[in-house]
């Protein structure tokens, strides 16, 4: 079978070619899954969160209107649902726990080390919502300003104040 451009398969899919919808989960899981690691405290949270994106782009799929990459529309949809994950949570009353690193370099951190990156990731999780994102999608997953800009459907430069305003919250907390 050739490849389909993204955009073949969610017309199909649209048209309700189960086949076609499986692929294009198929082709983004990984995205998806590594947007809620980075964006959630724990492996099995995630597993949940990706679940719950791939559910959601069953109902979804037909409001993809193109202007932008199915990528950075798959972003939204992702950290929407990571969102509405963290407040159910949060209703339940349970901690959400640090941000886990998520690594595949071969560089293991001595105990120090790994104390530091916890402590900022922390307190990168405690951000407000706008800049957590703009902080994780510029320096964890390296988008461009402009790349992130699209995700969080705003201009270049409200990326650039809000990773300018975490900057300034995250030398504060880890300096008090």
């Amino acid at each position: 079978m050739n490849e389909q451009s993204d955009q073949w398969l969610i017309e199909r899919a649209v048209d309700g070619d189960g086949a076609a919808f499986a692929r294009l989960v198929d082709r983004h899981y990984a995205l998806i899954y590594r947007i809620a690691c980075k964006w959630c405290s724990n492996q099995a949270d995630a597993e949940d969160i990706t679940h719950d994106v791939c559910v959601k782009l069953g109902h979804t799929i037909r409001s993809f209107r193109g202007s932008s990459s199915f990528s950075s529309w798959l972003y939204r949809v992702t950290l929407n649902v990571v969102r509405d994950f963290h407040r159910a949570s949060a209703r339940r009353q349970h901690k959400v726990s640090a941000l886990a690193l998520v690594s595949e370099s071969a560089y293991q951190p001595d105990a120090e080390d790994a104390i530091t990156k916890g402590e900022l990731w922390s307190a990168v999780h405690a951000l407000p919502n706008k800049q957590r994102d703009a902080i994780l999608l510029v320096y964890s997953e390296e988008l461009s300003h402009a790349e992130a800009a699209d995700i969080m459907g705003c201009a270049e430069t409200t990326v650039s104040w809000h990773l300018h305003e975490a900057r300034k919250r995250l030398k504060g907390a880890l300096e008090g």
